[in-house]
């Protein structure tokens, strides 16, 4: 009997432990990513490589100008596409390699904002987003975060910064990819080498809640290479994706700028749809499982620029929106069939009358075998909403 006491109040102690500890982590005013290589109070783990993580290589000990303490984080990102991704990305995960698929995570409620301090080797080093949650949001995982907050791009100086992403109103309740980055080979052509240190979540009662924000124009899809003004990324293959090649810094004859995009498209059915498209998204690989879209109620029309290789090539739509999911693009718009001419033509897709509050499907097009039965090559430049 005396053991089993002993037992129940042994158990009552170490809930009151844990009841302990999770009040802390709802209570105290900071919450710790990354401090110091091995310090205590450091959470998360860096293990999450996603994309072309073989181009990515991390220093968790860096002493190169460390914001604070005695280390930093050091990232060198080669842009050699070592997994034909484009891109490549770190989550910050609890526990180490989890994606969603075990419990872990920390509820974080009462924390109002992260702040983190990044720097890059040289400055005009660009980061695509820096990001909070989402972890096994999109593919529904057992244990997915329960919010997901992004800033980005970002255009790191080579100076220490502090960045701060508002998280006053969210879901905290559940975060176990508490930190992210990505970037890609467009926006880094020749790679880049960058320092983030000092992460940390942080209650601060003055950080009000965000609505959506009613973006500007002009809004570009694609304005050059390593532009900071681009936004959605080409990451939608559709149907025969096998017989596409993308290439968003292609140097031959530019409308504008020092780059174009250019599209080869083989017309091979690989996969058997005896079509092709590809969807510029918001974030990558979104089909609408992710809240994530741009308000641009303020846009009347998209405009671009294109040209064939050789003329002659026909595009069966240019398209806006119309993504269909949890997260719906708020409308649609297209033009076509376009048969492109050899020279560099602007094309517009009016939107006067759309309900542009909600995209996430910035712009796309698709072509098919029928019609383009030997293939195609074309170009396009200045994608921008207006």
């Amino acid at each position: 009997m005396k053991k089993i006491i002993l037992a129940v109040i042994v158990a009552f102690v170490f809930m009151g432990i844990s009841l302990a500890q999770d009040k802390a982590f709802t209570e105290t005013k900071e919450f710790t990513v990354y401090k110091d290589k091995n310090a205590r109070e450091n959470h998360y783990a860096p293990s999450g490589w996603m994309g072309d993580y073989g181009d990515v290589k991390l220093n968790d000990q860096s002493a190169d100008n460390p914001h604070s303490g005695i280390s930093c984080l050091q990232f060198v990102y080669s842009a050699k596409k070592s997994q034909n991704q484009g891109w490549a990305g770190i989550y910050w995960q609890n526990p180490a390699n989890n994606w969603g698929d075990k419990k872990g995570g920390f509820d974080l409620t009462g924390m109002t904002k992260l702040t983190f301090w990044a720097r890059g080797a040289k400055g005009g080093e660009i980061i695509q987003k820096f990001k909070i949650g989402g972890m096994g949001i999109d593919n529904k995982k057992t244990y997915p975060d329960s919010t997901q907050v992004e800033i980005g791009p970002v255009e790191l100086t080579n100076a220490w910064k502090q960045y701060t992403i508002n998280l006053a109103g969210k879901d905290l309740s559940y975060i176990n990819g508490a930190f992210s980055w990505t970037t890609t080979a467009d926006l880094n052509p020749e790679g880049c080498v960058f320092y983030i240190d000092d992460i940390k979540f942080e209650s601060d009662p003055a950080m009000k809640i965000e609505g959506r924000k009613q973006q500007n124009m002009p809004f570009y899809v694609y304005a050059d290479r390593s532009s900071i003004n681009n936004h959605f990324i080409p990451s939608g293959y559709m149907g025969d994706y096998g017989d596409l090649k993308y290439d968003g810094v292609s140097k031959e004859d530019p409308y504008l700028g020092d780059t174009c995009v250019k599209i080869v498209y083989s017309g091979k059915a690989s996969q058997g749809a005896r079509w092709a498209g590809m969807f510029w998204q918001q974030p990558a690989n979104n089909w609408g499982t992710i809240d994530a879209g741009y308000d641009l109620s303020k846009a009347t029309k998209l405009t671009f620029w294109a040209r064939g290789a050789k003329g002659g090539e026909r595009i069966e739509e240019f398209k806006v929106g119309g993504l269909m999911g949890e997260y719906s693009d708020s409308d649609t718009a297209s033009v076509g069939p376009v048969i492109l001419d050899k020279e560099w033509t602007q094309y517009t897709i009016d939107l006067k009358g759309k309900d542009m509050s909600y995209i996430l499907g910035g712009f796309c097009w698709s072509t098919n075998i029928d019609v383009s039965p030997e293939g195609a090559t074309f170009y396009l430049d200045e994608i921008r909403y207006e």
